[in-house]
């Protein structure tokens, strides 16, 4: 490469690669190493260096640009037009990319390593530029970050030949510098940037060169013209080092608005003349900005009442009353021909009783439309086993086996098609999961059940054809695939889509077992979904417990306003109505809509003995009972309230008996009860005349309440809350209270607290969540002393109350509503039945003034 730099090639003209900028020796050599791998030819080699050296040659001749242009003749073919232009264009754009390229980012990387070998300090601020200290041991500034002028390279030209002959001491130095500022600059712009980039380096090393370059220049011209022996100190410190110890380097500060962009102030507030250009100034100045305000600037004032830890307050009252004990239910009592399992008495009444009405379905418009009898719902189940076990089949094998999971998507207006889908499920040995209909493709609560039926492995789907009708369909006219579902394959269930089973199948019949019979799915206050399981056995105790509590007897009739998907109306109206071969009347959601007072219109002329309401349903009578006078409630024995656990379903029930005792309700008829997804019935209210309690109320002290302790007050005032019991302990149940934070300590008597259930008619676990499952439905109570209460585990029932007079279940909150204020407890049910009570009954309900104490807090 030496021997071509001066023999020729590039015009015939000898040149001297010390006179060279860097960045157009980093070009020769570039091109060199593509002419030795054969990337160009040498015809192309020789013009590409011709035309890097053509703005060069006067440079090296010794003589003056300026002068030449001057003295040249007209016409002379030393300087062609077009190196003018080239000159033009390469100066307005300095970084070129012919520049940036994987080789000059190797060299860079090289040039650290022998930096770090060497163990000398990388640069990593920009350095003004005195003189003052030894030439070898010369820190280049770093203007990776920034461009020179367009001069830099005009101010070189200037530098002829004789300067350099008469200080030939100087350009060795002036290599030195020249590369050691291409390194520093590569290795300020790696530094600077965590993780720093190749690439970044080798496009700044040409300008960075340039621009030490340009400096150097500057400082041989007052050297020559100060008469100066030596080269020129470029270092910042002001005290003498000696020749060994690198000298430190201060730092420059910014240059105000209205200073000169040549004058700069070091730290110790001395100014000095720099070539630094505004442009690198205003980018130090941003550098020194933080890029982010310090921690503590997140922290203002505002919040420091949000941060603070709320102390107790020292007259708040605190329980006193003894230590409470677990409460037992009355003995489940066992019939002689009770039916070793739910299956076992569908058959029974199936066979023997065909003919006996089971379900019978209305329209919206008040119409009964079908009855199904028990010997229909004992066939159909039947067809619909044997179809589900033998005629779907995928890829000539069974679509499903026992122990499968199967989703019923029924409308609530379908409660005959929902019951021959359950109990076909149950007789084929599969697992019903019972959910919503889906009603849009991107519904967000279809997507949790979307979650759960993933899960639990659902891959079929069993619906009516009108249903299916309705769903979103795809393009291929096949159902739509809903966001966060499972691929489901649909089947309907109605008859001409079943087929007759052989005469020698029969569907197995087994005693109950801890084997899961069905998945009810719970929604919780965050908007996540969960199934549990229910097994056989437990299905089993709860239609026992309930036909005990209820006195349920063969051939009543109950009439089912609840979902019977799920909860009481799936516990009542699906599976204990099966157990007794009672008859229900279903009233659809959509025909209280339109009539309000349906259910009471259904009650009179069935003459039914129990009602299944809720407290919304009691509420909606009130409003539209103007509209019929000749209703009489004189037949019902029992008015269950499901939703009883609701501190404000009192008003309701006192409200519905002021307007119906007319009517010939009796007011010990009211029965509200208490469940949960998890226990199943908690508590139900029995009527006197079963042997029950008469019916208690409590009026307590909000106050007391919020800090979780049971004061009684006066009816008077304001800040109260009225609260009516939910009845005793399921039979061959137990029951006890424990603190709601922390571990399962038992609560005093006077204390408010998480009701826990022992039983056999609980939920079993929430399928797919060990963790969670062992912190519900595994929970060991504790005394005050650690000393557990029992060897068998309760369950969370996720309800919040006390065990009052004559062993009644109180319930003033549910753990999802409750709200923490300050160290206070309040319930949001409260809130909301408050806002919603004020304006549209001109009364507010007992015990929904819990909003007022929850806004002077």
């Amino acid at each position: 490469m030496a021997e071509r730099e001066r023999g020729g090639g590039g015009g015939g003209v000898g040149l001297e690669a010390g006179a060279l900028p860097p960045d157009v020796r980093e070009g020769l050599a570039e091109l060199e190493l593509e002419l030795s791998e054969g990337d160009i030819t040498q015809k192309g080699y020789e013009k590409k260096r011709a035309k890097l050296l053509a703005r060069y040659i006067p440079l090296i001749q010794g003589v003056d640009p300026s002068l030449q242009a001057e003295n040249r003749v007209p016409g002379s073919s030393q300087a062609p037009p077009s190196s003018t232009k080239q000159q033009k264009a390469r100066s307005a754009n300095s970084r070129d990319e012919r520049f940036r390229s994987d080789v000059h980012t190797e060299a860079v990387q090289a040039a650290l390593a022998k930096y770090k070998e060497r163990k000398m300090p990388m640069p990593s601020k920009r350095r003004s530029v005195l003189a003052h200290s030894s030439v070898e041991t010369y820190t280049p500034p770093d203007t990776s970050s920034a461009s020179e002028d367009e001069g830099s390279l005009r101010r070189q030209g200037r530098l002829t030949s004789t300067p350099f002959q008469s200080h030939s001491n100087v350009e060795p130095w002036l290599h030195r510098v020249i590369q050691g500022s291409s390194t520093s600059s590569s290795a300020s712009s790696t530094s600077s940037h965590p993780g720093g980039k190749p690439a970044a380096a080798s496009n700044t090393a040409p300008t960075t060169a340039a621009a030490a370059a340009t400096v150097l220049a500057d400082l041989m011209a007052h050297a020559q013209l100060d008469n100066h022996p030596a080269p020129p100190d470029v270092t910042t410190g002001l005290v003498e080092q000696p020749p060994h110890e690198r000298p430190q380097v201060a730092s420059v500060r910014g240059v105000p608005r209205g200073y000169s962009s040549s004058i700069l102030e070091t730290a110790d507030g001395v100014p000095v003349n720099s070539r630094v250009s505004s442009k690198i100034q205003q980018l130090l100045n941003t550098l020194k900005r933080p890029k982010r305000p310090p921690l503590k600037e997140f922290f203002v004032d505002d919040f420091e009442e949000l941060l603070e830890v709320h102390q107790p307050d020292p007259n708040q009252p605190k329980p006193e009353g003894s230590l409470m004990t677990v409460l037992q239910g009355e003995p489940l009592g066992v019939a002689s021909n009770w039916p070793p399992s739910l299956l076992a008495a569908l058959q029974r009444w199936g066979t023997t009783q065909p003919k006996a009405p089971c379900l019978t379905a209305l329209d919206t418009t008040g119409k009964a439309v079908y009855t199904l009898t028990y010997g229909k719902l004992w066939s159909r189940s039947v067809k619909l086993a044997y179809t589900l076990l033998n005629k779907l089949t995928s890829k000539n094998e069974p679509l499903l086996k026992a122990g499968d999971r199967v989703a019923l998507v029924f409308p609530n207006s379908d409660p005959v098609m929902f019951m021959v889908a359950f109990y076909g499920c149950l007789l084929a040995e599969l697992i019903p999961v019972p959910i919503e209909v889906p009603l849009t493709r991107k519904d967000a609560g279809s997507q949790q059940i979307g979650f759960l039926l993933g899960s639990c492995g659902v891959a079929l789907a069993l619906t009516t054809d009108a249903c299916q009708k309705g769903l979103p369909k795809a393009p291929t006219g096949e159902v739509a695939t809903f966001k966060g579902w499972p691929r489901l394959v649909w089947f309907v269930i109605d008859g001409k889509h079943l087929a007759k089973p052989s005469k020698d199948w029969h569907p197995p019949v087994r005693d109950a077992s801890a084997e899961t019979a069905y998945i009810e799915y719970k929604t919780s206050k965050e908007g996540s979904t969960v199934g549990i399981t229910i097994s056989h056995a437990s299905m089993l105790a709860q239609c026992h417990a309930l036909t005990q509590a209820c006195s349920y007897l063969e051939a009543e009739t109950l009439t089912n306003v609840l979902d019977f998907k799920r909860d009481a109306g799936l516990w009542h109206g699906v599976l204990t109505s099966v157990m007794n071969r009672m008859h229900v009347v279903s009233i659809p959601y959509a025909l209280m809509k339109v009539n309000p007072l349906s259910w009471i219109q259904k009650v009179c002329a069935y003459k039914a003995r129990v009602a299944l309401v809720k407290s919304r349903d009691m509420h909606w009578s009130l409003l539209a009972q103007r509209d019929q006078r000749d209703v009489s409630l004189s037949s019902l024995r029992m008015l269950i309230v499901a939703d009883g656990a609701n501190p404000w379903s009192v008003s309701s029930c006192d409200a519905f008996l002021n307007v119906f005792q007319s009517k010939g309700l009796r007011p010990e008829v009211i029965c509200p009860c208490a469940s949960s997804s998890e226990a199943l019935t908690v508590a139900i209210r029995r009527p006197p005349d079963s042997g029950g309690p008469p019916p208690g109320k409590a009026v307590l002290s909000m106050n007391g309440l919020s800090y979780s302790v049971i004061r009684v007050d006066t009816e008077e005032k304001l800040s109260v809350l009225t609260v009516q019991d939910v009845g005793q302990v399921m039979p061959g149940a137990s029951v006890c209270v424990v603190k709601v934070e922390g571990p399962p300590y038992l609560c005093r008597t006077d204390e408010v607290g998480e009701l826990c259930v022992r039983s056999g008619a609980t939920g079993a676990a929430y399928f797919g969540l060990v963790g969670i499952t062992k912190n519900v439905f595994e929970t060991i109570p504790v005394t005050a002393t650690g000393v557990p209460v029992s060897d068998r585990p309760f369950t969370r029932t996720g309800l919040l109350g006390f065990i009052g007079p004559d062993q009644l279940v109180f319930v003033v909150g549910k753990l999802d509503g409750l709200m923490v204020v300050g160290l206070r407890r309040h319930n949001a049910d409260d809130v909301v039945a408050t806002a919603l009570a004020v304006e549209p009954m001109k009364f507010v309900y007992r015990g929904s003034c819990v909003l007022s104490d929850c806004l002077t807090r």
